[in-house]
């Protein structure tokens, strides 16, 4: 599987994956500067619409979701088919939409798929001057749960040398929010992070793992059906696993 390429994922991406923290939602609506149903709200690398989904519902009016993957579009697509968001191709470097058109742009969980420099110029373009740019993860917190630390230490044994590019705690995502820090487009730098816990049955955990592209295409496919096959033996006998997530949010303003 090449990485970054979610064609054979969407799916399961669409099923499985969790949505983000709602505190972190709240806290980010205090800091715009217009009543939600007043934004122009624009989620790049959109996916199958989950965060688009979530923050859409908070009140606003309208939201264009821009994904560059066909089937992860198709499938945002589907299951957002009663919002009135508008799906559209297109990439973080290149929206396609027009000058200071958006109060909001954000992007969840795939910034780092992003060219860093024609990403920040690209939206810098598109937002309206004191607009707002955020970008967010929310990956799983399992430091307190001796099971899916197991779980997730597997994967280092079989691949002693991987670098996490997508997981929210990589040292790739602070590298990218310290960029951020300095570029001379934004000002105003607010972090915020909250928790959430969701019950999953087992299919689901599992389903959840299957629709990840960075673990998978960095270990490949036998060495990820092993993993698999690790994950199914450490949670047999268990009905549904208890999943914390943390959402690790950054909020800048444009100049």
């Amino acid at each position: 599987m090449q990485a970054g390429d979610f064609t054979q994922l969407a799916n399961k991406y669409s099923k499985y994956r969790p949505g983000y923290c709602e505190t972190v939602i709240q806290a980010m609506l205090g800091i715009l500067n217009k009543p939600i149903n007043q934004i122009k709200f624009v989620d790049v690398g959109a996916g199958t619409g989950i965060w688009t989904r979530q923050f859409f519902k908070h009140g606003c009016q309208t939201a264009i979701a821009i994904e560059p993957n066909d089937a992860m579009r198709t499938m945002g697509i589907q299951a957002n088919e009663q919002l009135n968001i508008t799906w559209l191709p297109g990439s973080a470097e290149y929206t396609q939409l027009a000058d200071h058109c958006a109060d909001l742009v954000t992007m969840a969980s795939s910034f780092h798929w992003a060219d860093f420099h024609l990403a920040t110029n690209e939206f810098y373009r598109i937002l309206k001057p004191q607009g707002h740019f955020a970008i967010l993860w929310n990956p799983r917190y399992f430091e307190n749960n001796p099971l899916l630390q197991e779980i997730e230490n597997h994967i280092i044994q079989l691949q002693p040398d991987m670098k996490r590019i997508s997981s929210g705690k990589s040292k790739h995502v602070d590298q990218l929010a310290n960029q951020l820090l300095s570029c001379p487009l934004f000002e105003d730098r607010i972090h915020i992070e909250g928790f959430h816990t969701v019950r999953l049955a087992i299919d689901e955990y599992i389903g959840v793992w299957e629709s990840v592209n960075d673990v998978r295409s960095q270990l490949g496919e036998s060495n990820f059906r092993e993993f698999i096959r690790f994950v199914h033996d450490k949670i047999k006998g268990y009905t549904a696993i208890d999943c914390t997530y943390q959402t690790r949010a950054w909020i800048f303003r444009r100049k």
